[in-house]
């Protein structure tokens, strides 16, 4: 998210994007970055528990952060975002790529 932008501006033109690219329901893929914490990581993987999700982790080379892209299978822009907001609001020092 553009540091200019607010929130709800950024959602906005996701949710326009992803109905104009995207036939629902689709696979999504989502990218984020958490410090090595293995607390905060399975907070992020609890976010997507039960929905089939496919979790890939990889710690950066000095050990501090952790990227995790997480494929699942989503019905519709709205729950897309739905997650984003989710994962942000629980989990201190996420980033969303």
């Amino acid at each position: 998210m553009s540091i200019n932008q607010n929130p709800e501006e950024f959602y906005s033109k996701l949710r326009d994007k992803l109905e104009e690219s995207t036939t629902w329901p689709s696979e999504y893929l989502y990218k984020f970055i958490v410090p090595s914490d293995n607390q905060k990581i399975a907070e992020l993987e609890n976010i997507f528990d039960n929905m089939g999700a496919v979790i890939h982790t990889k710690q950066s080379s000095k050990g501090k952060y952790t990227s995790i892209s997480i494929n699942v299978k989503m019905n519709n822009a709205e729950h897309v975002i739905e997650k984003y907001k989710e994962v942000g609001n629980k989990i201190e020092g996420v980033i969303s790529l």
